[in-house]
């Protein structure tokens, strides 16, 4: 039988925190120290992890078999892992208890990640891409994840006011089902802050194989920009204040109501009639006065 020595993945934080309770008091130790500063843990050799948490370097071996390693050196290859993937995640930090001060600060990051991609948008193939949307027999919007998949639906909700055949998908075998019966009069807006979702990418990539046009709203350099037809760049600006929604959620809706505005001047007389009837329809439906949005 072939086995593979690659290790099996796993969260060595929520590994170290399960067995913690079961674990010697010296090896509770090691868990404490290492806990507070991953970075640190990950770098230091054996002697000074000893040396930090007050125990001795069979004490370290014995908690980095405890908690599913084979060896230290496993132990500090999954500690690099994890900390890389943030240690703003582990440390506690202080929030603002006025609700005052808490909006500002969500304000000053929302304000900050509009600013830094507004730059951005002003380079953007914005009218090339909002070219290649009005030309299009379909168009498919992607999206997967906490925000995208929410914003693909937006997206759709847009063209759809300006009379374009879309369809939006946010299951990743969906997506790849339909990538493979697009053609060279379909275009697919594939939207991904990070643009490294495997899923997403593999079924860009199937979309273009068969002629396809993808317009992708994701970070510039990403595996999924480098595929696309067009990118319109998005760059998320996190900050250790972890405890709310990622800004960058603003940034592509920002980068998408540019995209969908071009479209529609680039429509000229098509959109204002569009739009004008969708007015009257819901005017006559609900009421109200002639400054009320196109939708609730």
């Amino acid at each position: 039988m072939n086995v593979s020595a690659e290790p099996a993945a796993f969260d060595i934080v929520a590994r170290i925190a399960e067995r913690a309770p079961e674990l010697r008091s010296a090896e509770r130790k090691v868990a404490a120290q290492i806990l507070d500063d991953l970075t640190a843990a990950s770098r230091a050799s054996i002697g000074a992890l000893a040396q930090q948490a007050q125990v001795s370097v069979a004490t370290v071996t014995r908690f980095a078999k405890a908690v599913g390693c084979r060896d230290v050196r496993e132990l500090k290859l999954r500690l690099a892992q994890a900390a890389a993937v943030g240690q703003r995640f582990l440390a506690s930090g202080a929030a603002p208890q006025n609700p005052e001060l808490l909006a500002t600060r969500v304000f000053d990051e929302l304000q900050t990640a509009l600013a830094h991609n507004h730059q951005l948008l002003c380079h953007a193939p914005i009218a090339e891409a909002a070219t290649a949307l009005r030309d299009a027999r379909m168009i498919y919007v992607f999206g997967m994840g906490g925000g995208s998949t929410a914003l693909a639906d937006e997206m759709r909700f847009r063209l759809v006011r300006l009379g374009r055949p879309v369809a939006s998908y946010q299951d990743g075998l969906l997506q790849r089902m339909v990538a493979s019966t697009l053609s060279r009069d379909s275009v697919v807006v594939a939207l991904s802050v990070t643009g490294r979702v495997p899923e997403m990418v593999e079924n860009c990539r199937i979309a273009r194989s068969y002629g396809a046009t993808v317009i992708a709203l994701t970070a510039p350099a990403s595996p999924l920009a480098k595929l696309a037809d067009q990118v319109i760049p998005i760059v998320a600006f996190e900050t250790d204040f972890i405890y709310k929604p990622s800004s960058s959620r603003y940034a592509m809706m920002m980068a998408l109501d540019v995209l969908v505005t071009e479209l529609a001047l680039s429509q000229g007389d098509e959109s204002r009639e569009l739009l004008r009837r969708m007015k009257h329809a819901l005017d006559a439906h609900r009421g109200g006065g002639d400054r009320q949005p196109i939708g609730d």
